[in-house]
C-alpha cells in the first residue's frame, strides 16, 4: 500500500451519498475494502489541515474538534501512542460496535493515518468486555492486515472493562497503565503524558473512521454531506418506540424528525425523546420538528447528540420511572473518588425513587431535586456527576405532570425496563 492518493483526488465514493462509514456488507475482506475505499495515503501535516477545514469533531460525546486533538500529540515532538476507543460504555448506544463489526478496516485506516500524522509507532484499539462478535472481527481484521505485510503502524487489541466511565479518556489511559478504569485528575492530560507516560492520542474509533476517509478525499469531498456548520455524516443508535431499531448513518444537520422516520417511528405513539444517551436531555415529542441533529439546534433545547443516541419514549411508558432507574444506574456507576459521585449521586437517586412512588414524601423530594444539582454540579472529579445533573434536571422539566400525577396517586404501574440498566462490570 503506497502513497499513492493525494488528498485532492477525485473521490471513489460518491461525495453526495450518506452511506459512507457502513459499506452495503458486513465484515468486507481487506480487498473488497481496498475496492470500495480504495488505497490509503500516508499521513503527515496535511492530514491535520485537511482535517481542520473539514470540521471534523469527535464522536465520542464531548465533540471536541480533532484537529486540535491532532496537534496537540503532534507538537509533542516524542515518540507517541494512538488509542482508538472503541469501548462503547453507553447502554444506549450501538454505532461502535456495529461500525467495528461491519468496517473493521476502516477504523484502522483512521487510526493508522493518526498514528503516522502524530509521530506514533503504536495503536491500541480498546474494545468492550463480553462483545465476542467485536473482538473476533477487529482480530481477523488486524490479522488479515498483518498476514499481508499492509500493517505500517502495529497494532494490538485489548479488551476493556465495561464500565460506564471507563472509555473517558483518562480512566482508559490509567487501565492501559495498569491501574482501573476510572477517571484520574487532570492535568496532565493524555496528549502530555498518556499510556506509558508517552504522548497519547485517544479518539473514538467513528472519529477516526471518518479521519481515513478525510484523507483518501479531502475535506471538500466531506462536506459535500451536512450543513456548513455540521459537516458529514454521523452515525445514530435509535431505540425505543420505533419500527425499525438499529445504527443509521444521516447526514449532519438533517431534520430529527426524518432521522426517526427513517427508523419506523409513529410520532403519534411517541411523548418524548431521550437525545445523547444517559448523560443527555429528554426532549418532548411537540419540540421535534423545531430541531436537526445539528450541535446549534440541539443546544437551542438544551441538548446535545452526545455519542449518537435517540430513544423514543411511547405514550404508555413512565419517563419519570424509567429515568429513576437510569439515575440509581448512574450512582452505581460512579468510580467513588469524590463527595459529589460518592454522596451526592446516591441522594440523588434516593430522592428520584422518593417521586416515583409518591405519597407523603413526594413534595419534600420535588423541593430537593434543585437542591441537590446545584450541590453536585461542576463538583465532580471527572463528567459524570454533571453528566447525571443534566439528565435528571431535564427529567424533572420534561416529566413535570408525572412527578405531580405520582405525588398525589403514587406509582402509576407502568412497567418499566424500556432504557436498559446493565450489571456492573469489574474496574480491571
Amino acid at each position: 500500500m503506497t502513497n499513492t492518493v493525494p488528498l485532492d483526488a477525485p473521490a471513489r465514493l460518491d461525495p453526495g451519498s450518506v452511506k459512507r462509514l457502513f459499506p452495503s456488507s458486513a465484515g468486507l475482506t481487506l480487498d473488497e475494502h481496498l475496492a470500495h475505499y480504495g488505497p490509503l495515503p500516508r499521513g503527515g501535516p496535511a492530514v491535520i489541515d485537511a482535517v481542520d477545514r473539514a470540521g471534523l469533531r469527535g464522536r465520542g460525546g464531548a465533540g471536541f474538534p480533532t484537529a486540535v486533538k491532532l496537534r496537540a500529540v503532534a507538537s509533542r515532538r516524542r515518540r507517541s501512542i494512538v488509542v482508538a476507543n472503541g469501548t462503547e460504555g453507553e447502554p444506549a448506544s450501538g454505532k461502535d460496535k456495529a461500525l467495528l463489526v461491519y468496517a473493521p478496516h476502516l477504523v484502522l485506516d483512521g487510526a493508522t493515518v493518526a498514528a503516522e500524522t502524530v509521530g506514533a509507532r503504536e495503536i491500541i484499539l480498546c474494545v468492550e468486555r463480553n462483545r465476542p462478535a467485536t473482538l473476533a472481527a477487529v482480530t481477523a481484521a488486524v490479522a488479515e492486515r498483518r498476514a499481508r505485510g499492509l500493517e505500517r503502524i502495529t497494532v494490538r487489541v485489548e479488551v476493556a472493562p465495561d464500565r460506564y466511565v471507563a472509555g473517558e479518556e483518562s480512566a482508559l489511559v490509567h487501565w492501559l497503565n495498569g491501574g482501573e478504569a476510572k477517571p484520574t485528575f487532570v492535568p496532565p492530560r493524555p496528549f502530555e503524558k498518556g499510556v506509558a507516560a508517552r504522548p497519547t492520542l485517544v479518539d473514538n474509533v467513528e472519529t477516526l473512521s471518518h479521519l481515513g476517509l478525510i484523507a483518501r478525499f479531502g475535506p471538500d469531498w466531506y462536506r459535500a454531506v451536512g450543513t456548513d456548520a455540521d459537516p458529514g455524516t454521523t452515525l445514530l443508535t435509535i431505540g425505543g418506540a420505533v419500527g425499525r431499531p438499529g445504527v443509521y448513518e444521516v447526514a449532519a444537520g438533517s431534520s430529527l424528525r426524518a432521522a426517526l422516520e427513517t427508523a419506523g417511528a409513529d410520532l403519534s405513539g411517541i411523548q418524548a425523546l431521550l437525545v445523547g444517551g444517559y448523560f443527555g436531555t429528554w426532549i418532548p415529542v411537540n419540540q421535534i420538528d423545531a430541531l436537526t441533529l445539528g450541535a446549534d439546534s440541539l443546544r437551542s433545547a438544551g441538548a446535545s447528540l452526545g455519542c449518537g443516541i435517540v430513544v423514543a419514549l411511547p405514550t404508555d411508558a413512565c419517563g419519570l420511572a424509567e429515568s429513576a432507574r437510569v439515575a440509581r444506574w448512574l450512582d452505581g456507576e460512579n468510580a467513588g473518588q469524590c463527595g459529589p459521585c460518592v454522596n451526592g449521586l446516591g441522594a440523588l437517586a434516593t430522592t428520584m425513587d422518593t417521586l416515583v412512588q409518591g405519597g407523603w414524601g413526594a413534595d419534600a423530594a420535588r423541593q430537593r431535586v434543585p437542591v441537590l444539582l446545584d450541590l453536585i454540579r461542576g463538583r465532580g472529579a471527572c463528567r459524570h456527576p454533571d453528566g447525571a445533573v443534566r439528565f435528571v434536571q431535564s427529567t424533572v422539566q420534561v416529566f413535570s405532570a408525572e412527578i405531580a400525577y405520582h405525588a398525589h396517586h403514587g406509582h402509576c404501574g407502568a412497567a418499566v425496563g424500556l432504557l436498559p440498566t446493565p450489571a456492573p462490570g469489574a474496574w480491571r
